[in-house]
């Protein structure tokens, strides 16, 4: 009897989980859908526990705010842009490789986490709260531009290039993300943001 109480007890434990694992991606979907819709100062906890179908506790059960919701989501990006970057063909330098796994990230998931949000801090946040992460983001970069400098024999101070290339890149990225929050809310539209990851990236090779 016990080992049959066991058993049952594991499968109600992976029921929950699955149930959470599942909540959570519906509002991290709800948020990326209303993000893209309405930009991020104008959505609302309300808003995105209503588009994913609970209540605003059950919202806060799984993040303490929306800004932690789109650091998680970011983190959660990280593995995703090494392995676009790291896939990109072998012919593409640096940038082009960022560039164009970014564009891909864009194609796959739509603006709404890339443009939508503060890419620096989040209003009445401080900006240490956003910190960590963006190192972190930048980390992954560099360890995938790493791998594709020394897949092609790169000599010298490989991991050293790789982080000032990654740095580099996330700066282009970011400035591209500030010009986006700046334009005229009517000429925010789809193909305004990958034109302006675009001119980003032209600048930075122009140096």
């Amino acid at each position: 009897m016990a080992t049959v109480e066991s058993q049952g007890a594991r499968q109600s434990r992976g029921r929950r989980e699955a149930h959470k694992a599942a909540t959570r991606k519906a509002l991290q979907e709800a948020a990326h859908r209303m993000f893209e819709e309405r930009g991020y100062t104008h959505t609302t906890v309300r808003d995105i526990a209503a588009a994913a179908g609970v209540t605003e506790r059950t919202f806060f059960r799984y993040f303490p705010s929306k800004e932690d919701l789109v650091l998680d989501e970011v983190l959660d990006l990280i593995p995703v842009m090494r392995s676009l970057v790291v896939a990109r063909p072998a012919g593409e330098g640096p940038y082009d490789a960022v560039l164009g796994a970014a564009l891909d990230l864009i194609a796959d998931r739509g603006l709404g986490l890339m443009f939508s949000g503060p890419p620096q801090r989040f209003p009445g946040q401080p900006v240490r709260q956003f910190l960590p992460v963006l190192t972190q983001f930048e980390e992954g970069l560099a360890g995938a531009l790493e791998e594709r400098l020394a897949a092609h024999g790169e000599p010298g101070a490989v991991a050293l290039r790789a982080a000032v290339l990654a740095r580099a890149a996330v700066g282009a990225m970011r400035s591209a993300l500030f010009a986006y929050a700046a334009l005229p809310e009517e000429e925010r539209t789809p193909p305004s943001a990958p034109e302006l990851l675009r001119a980003a990236f032209r600048y930075l090779r122009q140096e």
